[in-house]
């Protein structure tokens, strides 16, 4: 990969033979594990304007019609998180003339605030090419990172770094884009107003969008009057909350969480569903019903098999999905569970499926033999798919890469907690093109979250976990033990699917926080935490939910057998202590009983207590000796599973439990008490 400076360019196709669809990730990392940056993208001519409000993408509009841009949202690296732009070059209309990168901060938070900001552009099989950091962040809310060019037949890459501090208002109207002031909230919502519009952001530095009702599309002549009335009345559009419904007027279909009054005449009766599952008994039968299952459903709900193909370098195009189809392989022809293909302007890009069901790990050998015939017949990618959840710096196989070949063939894995994961992104909070097509994304993850279909997601601590577990009990293991660095990275795992599933539900983004620099080593992070479990009887790990203001805390106790879920909040500035905690129970009225409550004080443990006990006595809260509290910790305390064994029914199962019941039962209550209290992080 090649490094460059600040106003440094670089030829793309200079630097790959397979730059025609590359993918742009930035990434940064915070100490305090609560920094975050929106990424947008806006296409310009060659005046440097956008030609209208569809060529600025961001969280409410994050993908082109015509595939040439798509976000791909954030995934947590071993040391922060990163953002990913899938850009089709080939796709990219004619009179675009340059493609900016940007990306800005919200509630008041700096770029300075961050660390290893940092931009690199990789080709569609995922070799990186070149990459950019940005040494001089300060008071910034948004930043250019980067932008691609073109340049008579091929595109560059130059390293942009120009900060505004005006956020993202100020870098739109840059680039004409008429940005509308925030009002108060109003209780109707109008279109916006005219093309190249997007309404001002709610906090300094952030961008809200226009909500389109749902009860009719946006082209209604109500919608029409609507418009022209609030142009006549020169009334301005609200601003909406962060991140929460479509910019664009076209309308979506969403299924609603509540399902309708059921017809029958008792629970015995069962809903027909079209992939029926509780017959499945081998798990032969399972893989093959799987993979056929979730390859048509990617074929004929375009919204679904975009999402999950752009990020392997698949362009936007008519795909086409088989099964268990020969290919010839030496003696015995190989029969990979599935293929996918997609046709672009007469192109074809193939990627072989390979897939596994409830606890079945993935072979190398076998996989190797994919990437072999990959190679050989000029397709683009192998994908792996099972219950196991890939992390950074952790390969889910072992597989060679033979540098000779001039065709390179990528590598990439995808868990079924994360198909899940989309299918309930589109399905209740993002739409899909219609009705039909919502229907079958419910089936399939009706049949997905099925216990017969082996696709619930990661499932398996590992050989590791039983014996290391017995060794904290009986304080028989030793610090070095290796079993314990696969046991910490089996909890990783874990982590990071109930952040999917959380995120799923919520419709927001979850990620695992990690304070660590971008550059330490991933095992190195691993083997001190394997040490530290080894020390304490302690897996520890913290998650960070978008739209809240504080990072959930997750501690396992291997030696009690407990699972402790927690969040620290700030005591508001200039408030009274008594109105304080009179104010945060109120805020709590419908939590659990049994929930922890401490008074954080500079230096030492205040005082704590039951919410049932404190509920009548909120003056228990109070240091005796007066000193002002700093803040305040929630804490609820949940058994893992009594299992021994190392599946789902246990641990697994137990810790899942715990965050989905701290979140519902008590953050998610938390926004009044931090609205009254002025600070966000």
């Amino acid at each position: 990969m090649q490094e460059i400076s600040k106003g440094a360019n670089v030829s793309l196709t200079a630097l790959s033979e397979d730059a025609g669809a590359v993918v742009v990730s930035l990434g940064w990392t915070s100490a305090t594990g609560a920094g975050d940056a929106d990424v947008s993208v806006l296409l310009l001519d060659e005046n440097g304007k956008i030609r209208s409000e569809n060529d600025f993408y961001f969280y409410n509009h994050p993908a082109a019609a015509d595939g040439s841009v798509q976000l791909l949202g954030k995934t947590p690296t071993s040391n922060g998180d990163e953002d990913r732009i899938s850009v089709d070059l080939t796709a990219v209309p004619e009179d675009v003339a340059r493609i900016v990168v940007a990306a800005s901060q919200y509630g008041g938070a700096r770029f300075g605030d961050l660390d290893d900001l940092r931009m690199t552009v990789s080709d569609r099989t995922g070799e990186p090419l070149v990459g950019y950091s940005i040494e001089d962040a300060g008071v910034e809310t948004a930043f250019i990172f980067g932008e691609l060019y073109r340049r008579g037949e091929e595109w560059k890459f130059r390293a942009v770094g120009q900060g505004y501090e005006t956020g993202l208002t100020g870098l739109a109207t840059d680039f004409g884009i008429d940005v509308l002031e925030d009002t108060e909230p109003a209780a109707a919502t109008a279109p916006a107003a005219g093309p190249g519009a997007v309404p001002a952001p709610p906090e300094e530095g952030g961008v809200a969008a226009v909500p389109v009702p749902a009860e009719a599309p946006a082209t209604a002549p109500e919608a029409t009057a609507a418009t022209e009335a609030a142009a006549a009345s020169g009334a301005t559009v609200p601003a909406q909350t962060r991140g929460r419904a479509p910019r664009t007027t076209r309308k979506k279909v969403t299924l609603p969480k509540v399902a309708k009054k059921s017809l029958a005449e008792n629970d015995t009766w069962r809903t027909a569903r079209l992939f029926p599952v509780p017959s499945l008994k081998s798990d032969k039968e399972r893989e093959v019903r799987a993979t056929s299952v979730l390859l048509s459903v990617m074929a004929q709900v375009p919204e679904l098999g975009r999402r999950l193909t752009a990020g392997f370098g698949a362009p936007a195009g008519r795909m086409q999905t088989f099964t268990e189809v020969p290919l010839p392989h030496g003696d015995t022809p190989k029969r990979p569970d599935g293929v996918i293909r997609v046709e672009r302007a007469g192109k074809l890009w193939t990627a072989l499926v390979e897939t596994k069901t409830h606890g079945n790990p993935l072979k190398d050998e076998q996989v190797q033999q994919y990437m072999d015939i990959a190679a050989r017949r000029g397709y683009e990618a192998v994908i792996t798919l099972s219950n196991d959840v890939a992390l950074d710096g952790s390969p889910v196989v072992d597989v060679k890469i033979d540098g000779r070949r001039k065709h390179k063939v990528s590598l990439w894995h995808l868990s079924w907690a994360e198909v899940a994961h989309q299918a309930q992104m589109l399905i209740r909070h993002e739409g899909v093109g219609n009705a039909a097509h919502a229907w079958l994304l419910q089936e399939l993850l009706e049949y997905l979250q099925h216990e017969n279909s082996g696709c619930h997601g990661f499932q398996n601590m590992g050989p590791a976990w039983v014996p290391v577990r017995k060794g904290i009990e009986d304080e028989t293991i030793s610090p070095d033990d290796e079993r314990a660095v696969d046991v910490v990275e089996s909890w990783e795992r874990l982590i990071r699917q109930v952040c999917l599933r959380l995120g799923g539900e919520l419709g927001q983004k979850a990620l695992p926080v990690q304070r660590t620099r971008r550059d330490s080593d991933p095992r190195a992070r691993r083997i001190a935490a394997a040490a530290a479990l080894c020390a304490d009887g302690k897996l520890s790990a913290e998650l960070r939910i978008d739209g809240t203001s504080s990072v959930i805390a997750v501690t396992a106790d291997l030696r009690t057998g407990k699972v402790r879920t927690s969040v620290d909040i700030p005591a508001p500035e200039g408030s009274y202590p008594l109105a304080t905690t009179k104010r945060l129970l109120r805020a709590l009225a419908e939590a659990p009983a049994d929930l922890h409550v401490q008074t954080l004080v500079e230096g030492e443990n205040g005082p704590r207590g039951t919410l049932e006990r404190l509920r009548p006595e909120p003056g228990d809260l109070l240091p005796k000796d007066g000193a002002a509290p700093t803040g305040f910790r929630l804490s609820l305390i949940k058994g893992m599973g009594n299992t021994r064994g190392n599946t789902e029914s246990g641990f697994i199962r137990g810790v899942d439990g715990a965050v989905d019941r701290f979140y519902h039962g008590v953050v998610a209550h938390l926004g009044a008490f931090e609205a009254r209290g002025g600070r966000r992080s």
